[in-house]
């Protein structure tokens, strides 16, 4: 009998390469959680557009008519374009975190790269992306604003929230197998980023003493570039994008090379 177990140690090259090789079961995890996603649901995907909808209907209500908080764009488009990227992060990141834990029955009885749970939890996110996306279109077009070709770099921190909400992913996962109270701890991590992203104000409010947020919080860079995009206007700070997008790639590669030496690990621990 042959047993196939983890390397003791691995590259992310080789983590890389398993990846591919698997990726025909990666596609079967997206599959199953999309199925299960929408299984038995009254509305379907409409719940894709729904979540960030009524979001962005409480906050104009608070925000933009109760507080007036001044936007120079209608504030629906304002903030269902941050809310857009946000939501696909914040679900990627909950859902993700706990993919080890929820398939637990199956770690033991066959191997295959563990880090394909994590990951297919945040591929499947971009369906309800792409959903709600075309929710925003019909949003701009109610306001009269039309779409310009800057829209498609859309991809740049669509890209980036990948990374990102991943990198995360593959550390929470992996510490969540070990301490079950994590979590119970991300979905409070995840409520207390959406208060310190410009999603439901502008970025001009981080300003001063406050600035230091923006600047360490690589979300901040990537929904204002997102909403630049919208837009239209073209009017982008790149310094700050760049250091999203140094602090994004850190994340992952850091997170993807602790998963995979904790992946042996989990068997056990599970």
């Amino acid at each position: 009998m042959r047993i196939i177990n983890p390397r003791k140690t691995r590259s992310l090259i080789r983590t890389f390469s398993e990846i591919w090789s698997y990726r025909e079961l990666l596609y079967f995890f997206v599959w199953k959680e999309i199925k299960i996603r929408y299984k038995q649901t009254v509305i379907g995907a409409a719940w894709a557009i729904l979540q960030p909808l009524i979001a962005m209907a409480i906050f104009w209500f608070i925000f933009g008519i109760v507080l007036d908080i001044q936007t120079g764009v209608p504030y629906p488009i304002f903030a269902y374009s941050g809310l857009l990227i946000w939501t696909y992060f914040s679900t990627s990141l909950n859902q993700a975190s706990g993919s080890v834990v929820s398939n637990s029955h199956i770690l033991t009885k066959v191997y295959f790269p563990r880090i394909l749970l994590p990951l297919a939890f945040c591929l499947t996110g971009l369906l309800d992306y792409a959903i709600a996306a075309v929710m925003l279109l019909a949003l701009m077009l109610w306001f009269n604003i039309m779409p310009t070709l800057w829209i498609f770099l859309i991809v740049i921190p669509l890209i980036l929230s990948i990374l990102l909400a991943s990198g995360l992913s593959f550390w929470l996962s992996a510490v969540s197998a070990k301490y079950r109270d994590v979590r119970y701890l991300v979905p409070f991590f995840v409520q207390l980023m959406l208060f310190v992203t410009p999603i439901i104000y502008p970025p001009s409010y981080l300003t001063g003493s406050l600035a230091w947020v923006v600047t360490l919080n690589p979300l901040a860079a990537i929904v204002t570039a997102q909403r630049s995009f919208v837009l239209g206007t073209g009017i982008v700070d790149w310094a700050p994008l760049g250091i999203s997008t140094l602090i994004a790639l850190l994340i992952f590669f850091a997170g993807l090379l602790y998963f995979s030496r904790y992946e042996r690990e989990l068997a056990d621990v599970i």
